[in-house]
């Protein structure tokens, strides 16, 4: 047995019990969201109890929660990881590190703790999917773990330090750290009287023995020591040194290794006198090696124990116990915890020998490293004398059970298990004999909904839906089993309510040889898989009539030639599907040997789902040839089930349709170039010439040499380059064609379209050819020349006008020689009636101002003018009530504003009215002869008012607005004015009343300029 140490194991964190997370009344009660809710508070309170520092963020840096142990360990935490240090951010990893879903990070690094003081700490992050993500999908969020590496430094020093202390007095130790060196030492005295600091003492420091001093007979351990210090190894060495005062002394050296960190190794050293020890070892060799002949020859496992602590023991005890070289000394409960036994169970061994003095019992000890199963062992102890006070002497025997336990488990077990397959099995079970259901499990009850008890001892004919039914299947499973020795079908049973549905049958004898022993039956309820192939068929048949309506035709074929094929398909090989099922598809293809429906490597050249398109000529039944284009594709290739499912599209009409534009674009271009037009075709992008014909470099007045390539500015004169340019620009953005008027000067330059020397005159339109993709490509420029066809129409206008103008005056001539007419008709009335004269007098000046406006019309050209108006209505009042009449006329171009035809004859009879009120009215002062009226005509840029006065008053409280519309005076101008453009004010100026009506468009017209 060695006597180094093993490793201490590993401690490992307690693994909780799962907990269900609803109870048994939990669906009627609280229901799933309220355990869900309960779920997450108790989550939530050991988030924010871990002693560890956790924070949870998610892939943009967002932190969702930290808990109080973070904040206390680093301080206050951002909102933001981008807002944290860079050591923070890579020891989490984040953003390009992180691990995936269900994996865990570790890193170990140096942060400041929340005090400013460096922190080791240790970082796991492990993503967890949300949202109920499966752990294949892509993580959400992390949940990362901080933990304080300091104390844990400390505590591993300590550690090392104590684990090569263990089972030592007067020892020297001192403990090396890669990362701070050797970080402290211990020294005592020796326990054979050396004084401290000698080389020889026990407490001497390792380094103190020199090569020297080893005895030769050690010189080789001595050397193993001195390469286990090199490479930092746990060791344990007795020597033999020579010293010239103490003599020949054993010294024992054990090394222990650790691991502070990464890169940060550590190990300790611990030097102790052992001279005794080692004489009474040698002394005690030859005893110890008799009796461990005697126990390694015994089939039992033997051990003594002292002290409740291994003294020896043999080969078969460490056999039995899975471990191997057990040191003398090992606490006997560490023994069996290594083994596998729980300690409770250790105690109440030990307290049991201690009251009663013997034990025995049966031990399961598990699988281990050592041992691969588990195995049941028989425990025998046996109390000795004390060898000390306190000490408790102990035999301790162990014998393999583990065949004998193996045979009793294994006779419980299938016991227990043929009962649970029964009992807790979700398929119902029936064990029936001579037709009477001897016992039936719980989930056959559920499934036609009787008590167990109710089926116990009830005929089978009872789950049927009849007798007849009963004795069919009877019939069938009696012909299987003779067969087959089994039977299995698809049957329908009857539940208690008499509803019928489907179940997978199963029948197997309980004992071949003997029928009489009775079948086992198992029952599935297959009645929603039955609907659902139920339903798939009609699926199908409805997939396949929608198939049959589509114009592709679509070819089924498998390992054994064609399976299926539409109506389409049928149709345009020329047969029907009888005459082509298990014949290859190639049987419609033509002569080439490389045709597409010869191939036979799509299912190896193709994955599944992978479609490979082809254009071919096909050869019908009837000896038609025809062009197809069509794709192929692979289903089932995985399983043994693989097709080739080929669409085919007739295109023989669209290849035809293809030569015939060909043809036609042929006859196109002939066209274009013989064509009266000039065309030229622009890129839409870069508005540069692609095509013309002889005509558009005719247009152009340039060879076409010059124009192919070339944007308009750079064959096309001055502005007209820049115009035809925007003209370009705007097609490119309107969905219709834009049209625009091109006069060309003789010498290629452009002139406007009213210009003088010009010398043709072209029509241009321009529209936008836009692609399939519904964006513009190209624009199409059409010129005509449209110069004898605008000279025409130029002289049919002026011909016309010329016309016009002539009927115009004429009729405006006789309506003023019909009105003065009637203007003496009304005199001659006035004459005969001379209580009337004044209402008749009224009248005539009135047609007298209609007259006068028709006979501005026959001597004047174009529109007429306000001023021409205003001065002839005036002379014509003048002339008829005898009175002078003043016009004056100011303001720049008078002449600008003119009278619409519409509001011409309103706006003279309200001059005229207001001519003859001023006459009227007018009051001359005492003493003297009738006043003169004056007029006065101001114009402005926008408005032309005429302004009438005379002398008079009037009345108090005045109001033009309160005057009804009527025929009598202001009320007859009130009706004749026009709604817009027209504004009258009757206002008194001291002893004066002044008329003013302002005039503005639309009421009369703006013209140019002009004389």
């Amino acid at each position: 047995m060695s006597s180094t140490p093993p490793t201490p194991p590993k401690t490992r964190a307690p693994v909780l019990p799962r907990q269900p997370l609803m109870g048994p009344g939990a669906a009627t009660s609280a229901g799933p969201a309220a355990a869900i809710e309960d779920l997450r508070g108790e989550l939530q309170g050991w988030f924010e109890m871990s002693p560890l520092g956790q924070v949870v963020f998610d892939e943009s840096g967002a932190v969702l929660r930290h808990n109080a142990a973070l904040t206390q360990m680093l301080g206050p935490l951002p909102g933001q990881l981008r807002e944290t240090s860079d050591e923070f951010r890579l020891l989490l990893g984040w953003p390009a590190e992180l691990p995936a879903v269900a994996a865990t990070r570790t890193q170990d690094g140096w942060l400041a703790s929340a005090s400013g003081e460096p922190l080791r700490v240790r970082v796991r992050v492990r993503g967890v999917p949300t949202g109920g993500g499966r752990l294949a999908g892509s993580a959400a969020r992390w949940i990362a773990m901080f933990e304080d590496r300091n104390i844990e430094d400390e505590r591993d020093i300590a550690r090392v330090e104590i684990q090569a202390l263990m089972g030592t007095a007067g020892i020297g130790v001192a403990t090396w750290d890669a990362a701070r060196g050797w970080v402290g030492s211990v020294q005592r005295g020796s326990r054979t009287g050396a004084p401290d600091g000698d080389a020889t003492s026990a407490g001497g420091s390792l380094m103190a023995v020199g090569r020297d001093l080893v005895e030769a007979e050690s010189m080789a351990d001595y050397e193993r020591l001195q390469a286990a210090l090199r490479t930092r190894s746990r060791i344990e060495v007795r020597y033999a040194v020579r010293h010239h005062e103490s003599g020949r002394r054993w010294l024992m050296t054990r090394v222990e290794p650790a691991e502070l960190g990464p890169q940060r190794g550590a190990f300790s050293v611990v030097t102790v006198d052992v001279t005794e020890e080692e004489t009474a070892r040698r002394r005690n060799q030859d005893l110890l090696t008799e009796l461990t002949t005697i126990l390694d020859v015994s089939p039992a496992g033997i051990a003594y124990l002292r002290g409740e602590e291994l003294v020896r023991c043999n080969h078969r005890f460490e056999t039995l116990l899975g471990g191997s070289d057990y040191p003398a000394g090992k606490p006997f409960d560490e023994i069996l915890a290594s083994a596998g036994v729980p300690a409770e169970t250790v105690a109440s061994l030990i307290d049991a020998v201690r009251d009663v003095g013997t034990l025995e019992t049966e031990l399961l000890l598990p699988a281990g490293t050592h041992r691969r199963t588990a195995i049941w062992c028989t425990l025998a102890l046996r109390r000795t004398h004390e060898t000390a006070p306190g000490a408790i002497g102990m035999v301790v025997v162990l014998a393999d059970a583990t065949r004998m336990k193996s045979q009793q488990s294994e006779l419980e077990a299938l016991a227990r298990e043929r009962e649970l397959m029964f009992n807790l099995s979700d398929v119902g079970i029936v064990y029936q004999r001579d037709g009477q259901i001897e016992r039936a499990n719980q989930a056959m009850a559920d499934l036609v909904g009787y008590a167990p008890e109710a089926l116990k001892g009830s005929p089978m004919s009872r789950l049927y839906e009849s007798e007849a039914a009963w004795q069919h299947y009877v019939h069938l499973e009696t012909r299987d089993m003779a067969t087959l020795g089994r039977s299995h079908g698809e049957r329908q049973v009857r539940r208690r309510d008499g509803a019928l549905f489907w179940a997978q049958v199963s029948t197997r004898p309980v004992a071949i040889d003997k029928p009489s022993a009775g079948t086992i039956m198992s029952f599935v309820n297959i009645d929603e898989r039955q609907r659902a192939r139920e339903s798939l068929v009609q699926q199908a048949d409805r997939t396949r009539a929608i198939l049959d309506s589509v114009l592709v035709g679509i070819v089924t074929v498998g390992d054994a030639g064609i399976e299926w094929m539409n109506r389409s398909a049928r149709r345009m090989f020329g047969g029907e599907l009888a005459d082509f099922i298990g014949a290859p598809i190639s049987v419609v293809a033509g002569d080439e040997l490389d045709h597409p429906l010869r191939r036979t490597d799509y299912g190896e050249t193709l994955e599944e789902g992978q479609a490979e398109t082809f254009e071919c000529r096909l050869r019908a039944r009837d000896g038609r040839h025809f062009w197809v284009v069509g794709n192929v594709v692979v289903t089932g290739q995985s399983t043994a089930n693989r097709q080739l499912t080929y669409a085919l599209l007739d295109i023989e009409r669209r290849r035809q349709a293809e030569v015939s534009i060909v043809q036609a674009r042929a006859s196109l271009q002939r066209i274009i170039e013989t064509a009266p037009l000039a065309i030229a075709l622009f890129d839409a992008a870069s508005q540069q010439v692609v095509q013309l014909n002889q005509m558009a470099a005719t247009f152009a007045g340039r060879p076409m040499k010059e124009i192919l390539g070339r944007v308009p500015s750079q064959w096309l004169p001055g502005p007209e380059g820049a115009k035809l340019s925007a003209d370009l620009h705007r097609a490119l953005a309107t969905p219709g064609s834009v049209q625009r008027e091109l006069r060309r000067a003789a010498d290629g330059a452009a002139a406007g379209v009213d210009g003088e020397g010009a010398h043709g005159v072209w029509d241009i339109r321009i529209v936008s050819l836009r692609s399939a993709a519904d964006a513009p490509d190209q624009l199409l420029m059409v010129a005509s020349d449209v110069t004898a066809q605008r000279a025409a129409d130029e002289a049919r206008l002026a011909a016309a006008i010329a016309q016009r103008e002539m009927l115009i005056k004429e009729v405006h001539h006789r309506i003023k020689n019909n009105l003065q007419g009637v203007a003496g008709l009304l005199q001659q009335s006035a004459s005969r009636h001379p209580e009337a004269a004044g209402a008749i007098a009224e009248a005539v000046s009135q047609v007298h101002a209609i007259a006068q406006v028709h006979g501005l019309q026959v001597g004047v050209t174009g529109p007429m003018r306000v001023r021409g108006v205003v001065e002839a209505i005036a002379t014509s009042v003048q002339r008829m009530f005898g009175r002078t009449i003043h016009v004056e006329v100011h303001g720049p171009a008078p002449h600008r504003f003119a009278l619409t035809e519409a509001d011409s004859i309103p706006i003279a009879l309200t001059v005229n009215e207001l001519f003859t009120n001023a006459i009227k009215h007018s009051t001359p002062a005492a003493g003297e002869a009738a006043t003169d009226i004056r007029c006065r005509v101001d114009c402005t840029d926008a408005t032309v008012a005429i302004a009438i006065a005379n002398r008079g008053t009037l009345a108090p409280g005045f109001s033009l607005a309160a005057i009804p519309a009527g025929v009598s005076g202001l009320g007859l101008v009130r009706s004749l004015l026009p709604r817009k453009g027209a504004r009258l004010a009757l206002q008194a100026h001291g002893d004066e009343v002044v008329a003013r009506l302002e005039l503005a468009p639309p009421a009369v017209a703006l013209l140019e300029a002009g004389p």
